[in-house]
């Protein structure tokens, strides 16, 4: 999802070269690698891949696209999920022993939390864990008004945009929420905002120089921060695709990144990756966010082309990639108006079931959890192409999860 992959990245990145690990990390909304033999996997967590990096996220998202599915997910999925929670109101991505108390090394961060609000928001029945976990964010807000991955840090569009959503979920107003020196987020989302001249697009971080660089996975998370989005996204009021305007405020800043999307999307329906080595390859993650912001911003016309092109070659990516690709597919058809359970000719809402635990129920019924895993895996035969399987060359040895994770990093060089 918009999130967060930039964070998570530099994170797992520090925790892999401190500790010359031989294992790639989990990376967000992307493919988590075996399990490492010192990890053992949860049965109430969706996905097997390791969770040292991306459990909660990936867990909160699961029950996000879940919810707006109409399944009710397994009780042991929420129980885990919520016995993650510090006592501050943080989330830590995994703690083996949540009945171990979180100390000064315990490394919470505020895309866990703030995707974690999302979704117990959205599950309901659990206001005093979601009002801790907000009152942690508004704790750690920069003076900026933004947030970064880990306090303290320099504020980035993803984490701030990440935070806005939670905000959203609970009814919260981001322009009520202010650090210290009296800034909002939307201050500082667009203070992230390139100038016309620049494209209209968000940058990740402002570089050592100042400088603000486009980038597509930043855009796509300030489109729905400057609106005011959760990642359940509304369809915008539907319009022409505006010209460029001065960003005045966040929704105008919204606006300009969202044109700069439609214009990258333009030529062949689909993001590209900037990962070395796989530049040329198609981003289907980023593809998504990408259609689920042209809709918060109700350019569907310019989205029509990318998610025609996503319904047939994303159900083979998430089905290589785990439950948090399949969550994001459901989001994205959710924004859409598409049928989760018919996006392309694979049943996504069966194939997100069928990675973790049984569902408490499914909301439409009829829709067998191994049946779609199944289905997910004919739809990989027949979608998998020639640049697929370039891809998946190209990430053996590092890992897939550090691949994909290192691909707005190294689009912020």
């Amino acid at each position: 999802m918009t999130v967060r992959r930039s964070a998570l990245a530099l994170t797992a990145l520090t925790a892999l070269t401190a500790a010359s690990a031989a294992f790639a990390p989990a990376a967000v909304a992307e493919d988590s690698p075996a399990p490492s033999p010192s990890v053992r996997v949860p049965s109430g967590l969706y996905g097997d891949g390791d969770p040292t990096y991306d459990g909660v996220y990936r867990q909160s998202l699961a029950l996000l696209a879940q919810d707006t599915a109409g399944v009710e997910p397994a009780a042991k999925a929420v129980d885990w999920l919520m016995g993650q929670q510090c006592e501050d109101g943080s989330f830590a991505p995994f703690r083996a022993d949540p009945s171990a108390a979180c100390d000064a090394k315990t490394p919470v961060d505020t895309n866990q939390t703030a995707t974690a609000v999302q979704a117990l928001a959205a599950l309901g029945g659990h206001d005093k864990a979601v009002g801790k976990a907000v009152d942690w964010l508004k704790s750690v807000q920069n003076d900026d008004g933004g947030w970064s991955y880990t306090p303290g840090d320099d504020t980035d569009t993803n984490s701030t945009s990440l935070v806005v959503g939670a905000l959203a979920a609970t009814g919260t107003k981001a322009a009520s929420v202010t650090s210290g020196k009296d800034r909002t987020p939307e201050d500082a989302l667009l203070g992230l905002s390139l100038e016309c001249a620049g494209g209209g697009a968000f940058a990740f971080q402002p570089e050592k120089n100042g400088d603000l660089n486009a980038n597509a996975d930043a855009t796509a998370a300030g489109v729905l921060g400057g609106l005011g989005s959760s990642l359940v996204v509304t369809k915008g009021k539907t319009g022409a695709q505006p010209a460029c305007e001065k960003p005045a405020d966040a929704r105008t800043a919204a606006a300009n990144g969202a044109a700069h999307l439609a214009g990258l999307l333009e030529k062949d329906g689909h993001l590209t990756s900037t990962t070395p080595g796989a530049e040329d390859q198609p981003d289907i993650g980023n593809t998504a966010d990408a259609v689920t912001a042209l809709y918060a911003a109700g350019l569907t016309d310019a989205a029509k082309k990318p998610l025609a092109w996503l319904k047939k070659n994303g159900p083979a990516w998430a089905k290589q990639s785990g439950p948090s690709a399949y969550a994001q597919l459901v989001l994205t058809a959710h924004a859409t108006g598409t049928d989760p359970r018919a996006f392309g000719s694979t049943d996504l809402v069966a194939a997100l079931n069928a990675t973790g635990p049984e569902p408490e129920a499914d909301g439409k019924g009829g829709s067998d959890a191994q049946g779609g895993e199944e289905q997910a895996a004919d739809e990989d035969g027949s979608q998998l192409s020639v640049w697929w399987i370039i891809g998946v060359g190209l990430l053996v040895g590092a890992g897939v999860g550090l691949m994909l994770s290192l691909r707005n990093k190294s689009g912020r060089k």
